[in-house]
């Protein structure tokens, strides 16, 4: 097969990626190598695929709407010329560059971030579980006194809320990730999260490989206070793989990913709290449910299975959306 997965194309496709559809988008590529077929990634530049990149102008100091306009564009023109088999978006705002050809899409975001009506065939993190690259991830039983947050830093992952439970708890907190050249996203930044600040709350950037896993493997508990319904959570699976609980919002997914009292807690309110406990979960219980529940493995197999089906009913001319 030869595979097209469209990226999101404002933002890298490479390890220290924050954002969970870049990171699908990854494994996807380079499970199709490893399976012996081809893949086209299109992405933003700067990106590390496995084998082909068709690459977008990397963002200016603030994307707007012309910009959005130039890239939705130039991604159009290079899915027509692409001749693949199959064409798997990843990108939020797919129906701005979405060319007629079999297509599949998976919505990484709430159902009410898309149009109503979308003219391919969807799939979600419900339908295909989301997975990680489990031994890629360092278990660790003892931890420091340190709580971890991280991701892509704008409103909807409520960081505010989290370094105000960790002030609370009175324990420092870690802060991980991509201020997005969006104006909102770094207003946000500016209000709510330096004020927060301080020698005990410590913003450090984006971060992947080595030192990423080994923050993971060290923190206390990693703390996701998201607002919106998360569709799944790559960073839950991550902290979970290094034996790290997971003190997370009833918000979407979340609950489905952390076993309450058994990988992390549940939060409804009291994330000082949940903290201030977190040392009471296992770290051997945390890495045994990652491995059980979260290996990308499964996932790249049924999303290649998948690819198959559609190749086959586009084929016969029964392809449904």
């Amino acid at each position: 097969m030869r595979i097209l997965n469209v990226a999101y194309p404002f933002a890298p496709v490479h390890e220290s990626t924050a954002g969970g559809a870049e990171q699908i988008g990854r494994l996807l590529d380079r499970a199709l190598i490893e399976h012996g077929d081809e893949s086209i990634v299109i992405a933003c530049d700067g990106s590390e695929v496995a084998d082909e990149l068709v690459p977008m102008p990397a963002p200016p100091a603030e994307i707007d709407d012309a910009w959005r306009a130039r890239v939705w564009q130039l991604c159009r023109d290079a899915i027509a010329r692409a001749g693949a088999d199959l064409v798997h978006y990843h990108g939020v705002d797919f129906p701005s560059y979405y060319v007629e050809r079999p297509s599949l899409a998976t919505l990484h975001l709430p159902r009410d971030h898309y149009p109503p009506r979308l003219p391919i065939r969807c799939v979600t993190p419900s339908d295909i579980h989301n997975g990680i690259e489990i031994d890629t991830y360092t278990f660790r039983d003892h931890k420091d006194d340190f709580v971890l947050t991280l991701g892509r830093i704008c409103p909807e992952k409520g960081f505010h809320v989290a370094l105000d439970a960790a002030r609370a708890a009175g324990v420092p907190m870690i802060l991980a990730g991509e201020v997005m050249p969006y104006r909102a996203h770094r207003e946000y930044f500016d209000r709510e999260i330096v004020p927060r600040l301080d020698a005990q709350r410590q913003f450090i950037g984006p971060i992947g490989g080595a030192r990423k896993r080994d923050l993971l493997s060290r923190a206390r508990c990693v703390v996701i206070a998201s607002t919106i319904a998360e569709t799944s959570s790559l960073v839950a699976m991550e902290s979970l793989a290094s034996g790290t609980p997971v003190v997370a919002s009833r918000a979407g997914a979340l609950p489905r990913i952390v076993e309450d009292g058994v990988t992390g807690f549940i939060v409804d309110g009291d994330f000082a709290d949940a903290i201030r406990h977190a040392d009471e979960i296992s770290p051997r219980a945390c890495r045994i449910a990652a491995e059980t529940r979260f290996d990308a493995r499964r996932m790249t197999r049924e999303y290649l299975d998948l690819y198959v089906i559609l190749r086959r009913a586009d084929a016969e001319g029964t392809v449904r959306k």
